[in-house]
């Protein structure tokens, strides 16, 4: 934002000295980024954060001025000569969009002269960088650099039927504006129509066809609020950028609209001639109470980490208009209209802090650097992210939304129960996430189209479940591992137990039957008889969905709180084992329906003590193998702590769990090695 020290002059006594001026700008939050000469004025290139459009604006800079020094702030008497004509018999507006337009002023000047601007009105403007274009064009540009309220101008004659509509656009609606930009609109984009087409973008640019010229001999003055999302969406959308655009995307004053259109229009009719007809017409469909704020004056203190008295706060709080008033402890204030980034306790501290004086608050000459222990849930996520890629996956990091199609996948028959958000870059993805595998799926479509395969992936991240049992608007959130692949089940599966035993090597991991709304297979893992998370195979219907062709993918989902407790737990070591080993294969033929969770339970319900691991090696079911029946090969390894074994006595072993296996699961005996 340049501002002209001449130009600021008039509201406030600044001085000549631009870099005192500077400094006490930048002390108050408004850094400067250079000072130039410019003829007989000097122009000053203040940053204004997004957070301060009331900066944006030489009486916005004044107010700072005036507060930080206690100088009188003085604003413009603004007197309009009116016609006894009523502007109701001229014009209406409506606002068909109050959430995107909360208020809307129109003014007419009639009589007008379109032509040059005088000399003062054209060096003023070119001083802090704006071109001249004619007296009525500069006398708004000088109106929005004076005040920050940006108005337009229209040519009331081109206006049909006199008739302001505030709307959004309608499929197919085109543009051209000012700058001879053709512009295609889209419906969740508002404009400002007539009766009968668009006549200007809202808040970005007016229309060609509607804009002032030498023609023009009534002029009808728009002056507004538009939400800022809106604004800068359709702007950034069209590739439009204007200096009324960039203020409002950073909120303008909407109590002082009414101020700024009489000032505007009092400076076209000084410029241009004309009167303004009597009247305003003000559609204020937004309005709102304004916000109070309490301050603790012990909170301000102990957040500074300075003594910062009553009267000093209730000073600055006074100088910034907040009209604060003073209760023992407290201070209630009123933040101003055009203070929209104040809504909270620290933000008037922080306002405090600023106009006392951030050179003030002392700085330590030494720095402490406190060792402290790893926190166990970095520690937790640390060692899982260790354990998976020791296994092969890598991990992924996606945004936590998802969309409808991907939500109904995993909802099943269930009736979507997803917390979404409202922002318009996620309008076509904005529900968070309750599962984490939709999003693995994705990543592993991208990596499979571009060829990369075998593909491990995983996720660590938060999901929104909703609280069921209380009703409660907002989900639960919780943490949950996602793991996926394009392999087998058995490696999610084996990444799952890697994972465990990592963590807590004596855990025993049990994989139940269960029915999953992703999965056409699925089952839930239990630690300790509690469920921590599900695995499956992918179904049909999401496979298709995902296009993975020729190709089956598996996943699994862990609840990572549950696994805190494990890595908690007392490790104790265990010696080398001093005697060898011996591992036999088993190929066993059960039915299909008999589950590996059976076979386990069989050979552990009587097994010697020397049986040390149970390995399953995989499923056969080709030729040889009868209808209704599957082969599954399976290792055991043993071992005697006392000495060595003898292949004998594992003959009698090996031969104990197979009459176990026949008995109980009606297994029959392939081979044996």
């Amino acid at each position: 934002m340049k501002i002209s020290l001449n130009w600021l002059n008039n509201y406030v006594q600044a001085g000549s000295d631009a870099q005192k001026i500077a400094d006490t700008l930048s002390n108050l939050g408004l850094p400067c980024e250079s000072i130039e000469k410019v003829g007989n004025d000097t122009v000053i290139d203040v940053e204004v954060t997004s957070n301060r459009g009331d900066c944006l604006s030489h009486i916005g800079i004044a107010r700072e001025l005036a507060a930080a020094s206690g100088a009188e702030l003085k604003l413009p008497d603004v007197r309009l000569e009116e016609s006894e004509k009523d502007i109701a018999q001229f014009a209406s507006v409506e606002i068909k969009e109050p959430q995107l337009c909360r208020r809307y002023t129109a003014r007419i000047i009639g009589g007008v002269k379109v032509g040059p601007s005088p000399k003062w009105l054209k060096d003023q403007l070119e001083t802090v960088g704006l071109r001249s274009v004619n007296n009525v064009v500069d006398a708004t540009n000088y109106a929005m650099m004076e005040v920050g309220q940006p108005p337009h101008a229209f040519d009331y004659k081109k206006i049909a039927g006199g008739k302001i509509i505030v709307r959004k656009a309608i499929a197919g609606e085109r543009i051209v504006s000012i700058d001879g930009t053709k512009c295609e609109l889209k419906p969740e984009m508002l404009i400002i129509a007539d009766a009968e087409r668009p006549v200007a973008v809202a808040g970005v640019m007016g229309g060609l066809d509607t804009e002032v010229s030498e023609n023009t001999t009534t002029i009808l003055l728009e002056d507004a609020w538009f939400e800022p999302v809106s604004v800068r969406r359709t702007g950034r959308t069209l590739g439009l950028a204007s200096e009324a655009a960039f203020r409002f995307e950073r909120f303008v004053d909407i109590e002082n609209i009414d101020w700024a259109s009489k000032r505007t229009a009092e400076l076209i009719a000084k410029v241009a001639g004309g009167k303004v007809i009597k009247g305003v017409i003000d559609a204020y469909p937004g309005y709102e109470e304004p916000k109070k704020i309490t301050l603790r004056l012990s909170r301000l203190n102990k957040l500074l980490g300075i003594e910062v008295s009553a009267e000093a706060a209730m000073r600055i709080l006074t100088s910034l208009q907040f009209a604060p008033k003073q209760n023992g402890d407290m201070i209630y204030c009123t933040a101003p209209s055009w203070r929209s980034d104040i809504y909270r306790e620290t933000d008037l501290i922080e306002e405090v802090a600023r106009c006392y004086g951030y050179d003030k608050i002392p700085a330590g000459e030494k720095i402490h650097i406190k060792a402290v222990s790893v926190d166990p849930r970095q520690k937790l996520l640390q060692t899982t992210r260790n354990l998976l890629n020791s296994c092969g996956f890598y991990e992924t990091v996606n945004i936590t939304f998802a969309d409808d199609t991907t939500a109904k996948l995993f909802s099943g028959d269930k009736e979507l129960n997803y917390l979404g958000v409202k922002d318009v870059s996620r309008k076509n993805a904005n529900l968070l996430r309750q599962n984490l595998i939709g999003s693995l799926l994705g990543v592993l479509q991208t990596n499979l189209n571009a060829k990369n395969s075998p593909c491990r992936v995983y996720e660590i991240a938060d999901t929104f479940i909703p609280d069921e049992k209380n009703a409660q608007p907002l989900p639960i959130e919780k943490t949950r591992i996602g793991i996926a692949c394009d392999t087998d089940l058995r490696e999610v599966r084996g990444a799952i137990e890697s994972l465990i035993h990592g963590l807590s090597p004596a855990k025993q991991i049990s994989f139940a039957p269960a029915n999953l709304a992703w999965a056409k297979a699925g089952a839930e893992i239990h630690i300790d008889g509690k469920v921590i998370g599900t695995a499956g195979v992918v179904n049909d219907k999401i496979r298709d969905s995902f296009d993975f062709k020729n190709c089956q993918v598996y996943a699994a989902e862990l609840d990572l709180e549950q696994l805190a407790p494990l890595l908690e737990q007392v490790r104790t070591l265990q010696p080398i084992p001093r005697f060898p080993f011996i591992e036999r294969d088993l190929s066993v033929i059960v039915d299909t329906g008999c589950l590996w969770a059976d076979i386990m339970a069989t050979i552990k319900s009587q097994c010697p003590s020397q049986l040390e691991d149970i390995k399953f090696v995989e499923v056969y079911l080709g030729k040889g193998i009868p209808k209704g029946k599957k082969s599954i090969t399976l290792s055991l390894r043993f071992r005697d702590d006392d000495g060595t074994l003898t292949h004998e006595t594992v003959n009698e072993f090996e031969m104990l769990i197979v009459k176990n296996l026949k008995d109980q699961l009606c297994a029959t005996f392939r081979t044996a090695g």
